[in-house]
């Protein structure tokens, strides 16, 4: 097994003291500035006393031991006098410490540290607004660019009869986002018809004798309406949306795509289109399995909890919902999807080649992909209110 050699420790201690003459200070360093004495000399190098100094000399002739991190220290002190309008008029190294010192500065200016700002300062968090606003600001322009491209290989891809859609890629995409979703699509369901016919029950009965009948009312209406492609949505977001933003930008992180585009290949109606025509095809689908197994979970509750039979339940359920209220929820899913599947692409798309952007463009997938399907959610409650639906 290689030995390891532990780190340097200093013969001659480091030392940092400050002569001050009227306006000009002068800063002598002696001992060995080396690693081992980095950590007490970057306290002692971070404030030195210059108030009203208009001068400064840094003599540093008396090291007695220098490697590049005292060197980076010294060049720090240099850097941050300049930068409080202090002239340094003289910087004394010994002789054989010259090259390291040219090293030391070609690698880049050595910047002084910036005083540690209050995080909950003012300006702080208008800092913090504005970057985000802008962030905001670009991602939304960039995003709306991509919908355009997409909307335009799409229609592309439908009505010229000379290009095929790449018809077993969109059926395994119906696949994966519709038939292997059914499970959790409908045990959530399930249990949200439950938990609603249970708690609108408990809610009508404080109201008046009898008034629980109206549970049926509640039920059919908020999850055909709102409730079933809401919770389904979000359930196809954090699972396909993710889903696709994984799988492009670990593409791009291999070079796939790359690859593909030097083949001449389409990797927008490749990768995108399909992606995005099958969860468009997949969730309408998904949608009216949660309304079913939504509704059937609430009459299984009402016929435990309020003694309704399964025939009375259907009688004033027919009574309750009309197509309009069917329909309004199926409207929903299709945009629905189609907002999932644009922003899962878009985000894959924008990964980086490391292994980090992947996981971090996903997580942010998810989020707006959820905040949009919201956003439109409610745009669509005032648009049908307004159009009396």
């Amino acid at each position: 097994m290689r030995n390891i050699a532990p780190p340097l420790r200093a013969d001659v201690p480091a030392t940092l003291r400050t002569e001050r003459r009227g306006n000009a200070v002068r800063f002598i360093a002696g001992g060995d500035w080396i690693t081992s004495e980095i950590a007490r000399l970057d306290r002692e190098s971070q404030n030195p006393a210059t108030s009203g100094a208009g001068e400064a000399e840094i003599d540093a002739s008396g090291i007695t031991a220098l490697d590049s991190g005292g060197m980076w220290l010294l060049l720090r002190m240099k850097y941050a006098l300049e930068a409080n309008r202090i002239r340094v008029t003289r910087f004394s190294l010994p002789e054989r410490y010259a090259p390291l010192l040219s090293a030391v500065e070609r690698d880049g200016p050595v910047e002084p540290l910036a005083p540690k700002r209050q995080p909950h300062s003012l300006q702080h968090f208008l800092e913090r607004t504005g970057k985000g606003a802008m962030h905001a600001l670009r991602q939304g322009y960039d995003m709306v660019g991509f919908l355009g491209r997409v909307t335009v290989e799409t229609t592309e891809a439908i009505l010229e009869p000379r290009r095929e859609l790449p018809f077993p890629a969109l059926i395994h995409q119906i696949e994966e986002t519709g038939l292997t979703a059914l499970p959790i699509v409908g045990l959530l369901a399930f249990l949200i018809g439950v938990v609603i016919a249970y708690q609108g029950a408990d809610q009508l009965k404080k109201i008046a004798s009898g008034a629980e009948i109206y549970t049926i009312n509640l039920l059919g209406v908020s999850i055909l309406r709102e409730l079933g492609v809401l919770i389904t949505a979000i359930i196809v977001a954090g699972r396909s949306g993710s889903a696709f933003t994984a799988q492009i930008g670990t593409m791009r992180v291999n070079e796939e795509i790359d690859a593909m585009q030097t083949l001449g290949l389409n990797t927008t109606e490749l990768l995108v289109v399909t992606r995005v025509m099958g969860l468009v095809i997949a969730l309408p689908f998904l949608t009216l399995f949660a309304d079913i197994v939504g509704i059937v979970g609430g009459m299984l509750m009402c016929y435990v909890d309020l003694g309704i039979t399964i025939p009375v339940f259907i009688r004033e359920f027919k009574e309750a919902v009309t197509l309009n209220t069917f329909l309004v929820g199926m409207i929903k899913a299709p945009v629905f999807a189609f907002i999932i599947g644009i922003v899962g692409c878009f985000e894959g798309l924008r990964v980086e080649r490391n292994a980090a952007s992947v996981g971090l463009l996903t997580t942010r997938a998810v989020v707006e992909a959820i905040f949009l399907v919201i956003v439109f959610d409610a745009g669509f409650s005032i648009l049908f209110s307004k159009l009396g639906l």
